[in-house]
C-alpha cells in the first residue's frame, strides 16, 4: 500500500466517516425535533379549533337563551322557533349547528336534512366512533369535546373532525358544532416537511464544506509530503556525497601521513642499513653505530606505524573504554604538538552503546584536529560527563575562534560531528568568539533512549 493511501485510509478517511456520522446524527435529532415542533403545532391548532368551538356553541346557545328560558318542555312553537334560528346560524363555508335529543333523534341538520326525523344513536364513522352517542355523552356531562370523521360540507370528502356539544336540559336537547382538522393536519406536515428540507439542505452544505476542506487538508499534504520526500531524497544524496568526501578525505590523509611519515622513515631506514652494510667491510665501529641509528629509525617507524592505525581505530576504545580512549588520545596529541590539555570524565560503562562511544571519540579526535590547525590555542580542556539522561562531551579552547579562521562552520569535520550526534538522537552545539571556541555533543544514555521508545510505542 502506498504512503499516500495510508494517508487517505487513517487520517481523512476516518475524519470523513465522523463528520458523516455527525450530520446523520443532527439529521436523526433534526427530524425528532421537526415531529415534536409539527406535534406541538398541531396541539396549539386544535386548542385554538376547540376555544371557537366553545365560543360558536356559546354564541348559539345565547341567540335562542329567552326562547328557552321563557319556555316550558312542552312548548312546541317555542321549539320550533328554536331550531329555525339555529338551522340559519354559520360560520365559514363548513360551520354549522346541529341538535338531537337524548335518544338520538336528529332534530336540526342544516347541511344534510334527511338525518332529521331519524335516530342515529348507533351511528358509526369508518373509525368506529359513535358519533351522536359519544356527542350526546359529552353533552349530558356538563358539555365537551369528541373526535370523529364525518364528511365535509365544501368537499365532500371524508375529514377527521372535533365536535362540541352542550345539553338543553329543559328540553333534552344536545346542541353541538363541529370543526374539521384536515387543515390542521396539512399545516402540520408542512412544517415538518419544511424543517426536513432545510436539514438536508444543511446537512448537503455541511458535508460539501467539510469534502472542500478535506480534499484542500489532504491535497496540502501529498504536496508538503512530496516536497519533504524530494527534500529528504536531496539530503540523503548530499549525505550520500559528504560520506564519499570524507573517505576520500580520510583517504588522503592517511595517504599522505603515509608518504610523508612512514614512506620517508621507511627510506631513511633503508638507506641507513645499506651505509652499515658498506661500513661493515671497511669499518666495522662505525657500522655499529650506523646500524643503532637505523633501528632507532624503524622504531621510530613502528611508532608511527601504531599512531596512524591508533588514529583509524583505536584500541584502548575496545580494550578500556571511552573515558581511558580519550586520556590516551589528549596526551598523545598534547605531546605531539605541544598544546596543554586539561582533560577530565567519568567512567562511561555501559550508558551508551559501542557505536555512540565510536562517535563520540571521533568527534573528540576531529576537534583535536581542528584546533591544531586553525585555533592557534594554547589550553585545551575536555569533560566527559554523565548524567541520567545522556553523556555529554565538552571542549574548550582559548584560540582565535571562528570569525578570524578561515575554515568557518560549515567545514567537512563540523559536518562529520554533527551529523555523527544526530545519527545517535543527540544534540550537538558550537559557540565561538573571540575569547575560544566551546564544542558541546550529547548522547543520550540507554536508559532515556528505551523511555523515549516506550513513550513513542505507547503514543503510537
Amino acid at each position: 500500500m502506498s504512503f499516500i493511501k495510508k494517508i487517505l485510509i487513517f487520517a481523512v478517511l476516518p475524519l470523513l466517516l465522523a463528520v458523516i456520522g455527525i450530520g446523520l446524527i443532527i439529521s436523526n435529532k433534526s427530524q425528532e425535533l421537526s415531529k415534536q415542533q409539527s406535534a406541538n403545532l398541531e396541539q396549539s391548532l386544535i386548542e385554538a379549533k376547540k376555544a371557537e368551538l366553545k365560543y360558536y356553541t356559546a354564541f348559539a346557545k345565547n341567540s335562542i337563551s329567552s326562547i328557552y328560558h321563557s319556555s316550558g318542555p312542552a312548548n312546541q312553537q317555542a321549539k320550533e322557533q328554536a331550531k329555525a334560528m339555529l338551522r340559519a346560524l354559520s360560520y365559514g363555508p363548513d360551520g354549522y349547528f346541529f341538535v338531537y335529543d337524548y335518544n338520538g333523534k336528529s332534530i336540526v341538520h342544516p347541511r344534510q336534512g334527511f338525518r332529521v326525523g331519524k335516530n342515529w344513536i348507533n351511528l358509526q364513522d369508518k373509525e368506529g366512533n359513535f358519533v351522536i352517542k359519544d356527542l350526546i355523552k359529552a353533552a349530558k356531562n356538563g358539555g365537551g369535546y369528541t373526535n370523529y370523521v364525518w364528511e365535509q360540507p365544501s368537499t365532500g370528502k371524508i375529514q377527521k373532525k372535533i365536535g362540541y356539544a352542550i345539553g338543553l336540559e329543559n328540553w333534552g336537547w344536545m346542541l353541538g358544532t363541529g370543526m374539521y382538522i384536515d387543515d390542521v393536519t396539512s399545516q402540520a406536515h408542512a412544517l415538518e416537511k419544511t424543517i426536513a428540507h432545510q436539514t438536508t439542505q444543511t446537512f448537503l452544505v455541511i458535508l460539501v464544506i467539510t469534502v472542500s476542506a478535506l480534499t484542500m487538508v489532504g491535497g496540502t499534504s501529498i504536496f508538503l509530503l512530496f516536497q519533504q520526500h524530494n527534500a529528504s531524497r536531496a539530503k540523503l544524496k548530499s549525505l550520500n556525497q559528504r560520506i564519499v568526501e570524507t573517505q576520500e578525505y580520510e583517504r588522503k590523509r592517511v595517504a599522505r601521513e603515509l608518504h610523508d611519515g612512514i614512506s620517508q622513515q621507511l627510506s631513511s631506514t633503508k638507506y641507513v642499513f645499506e651505509l652499515a652494510h658498506i661500513q661493515q667491510r671497511t669499518n666495522k665501529e662505525n657500522a655499529k653505530n650506523t646500524l643503532e641509528k637505523g633501528i632507532k629509525c624503524l622504531a621510530n617507524a613502528i611508532a608511527e606505524i601504531r599512531r596512524i592505525s591508533r588514529d583509524l581505530r583505536p584500541g584502548l576504545l575496545d580494550d578500556l573504554g571511552l573515558a581511558p580512549a580519550i586520556k590516551a588520545l589528549s596526551k598523545e596529541f598534547s605531546e605531539r604538538t605541544g598544546l596543554n590539555i586539561q582533560v577530565t570524565t567519568t567512567p562511561i560503562k555501559e550508558l551508551i552503546s559501542d557505536e555512540a562511544k565510536t562517535a563520540c571519540f571521533r568527534i573528540a579526535q576531529e576537534a583535536l584536529n581542528n584546533i591544531a590547525k586553525h585555533a592557534q590555542a594554547t589550553q585545551v580542556s575536555i569533560d566527559l560527563s554523565t548524567t541520567t539522561q545522556c553523556v555529554s562531551l565538552t571542549i574548550k579552547d582559548d584560540g582565535i575562534g571562528f570569525e578570524k579562521r578561515k575554515q568557518r562552520s560549515n567545514g567537512i569535520g563540523l559536518t562529520n560531528m554533527r551529523e555523527r550526534v544526530t545519527h545517535h538522537g543527540g544534540k550537538f552545539k558550537i559557540m565561538s568568539d573571540e575569547y575560544g571556541t566551546t564544542l558541546i555533543a550529547k548522547f543520550p544514555s540507554n536508559t532515556a533512549s528505551e523511555i523515549s521508545k516506550n513513550f513513542q510505542t505507547a503514543a503510537e
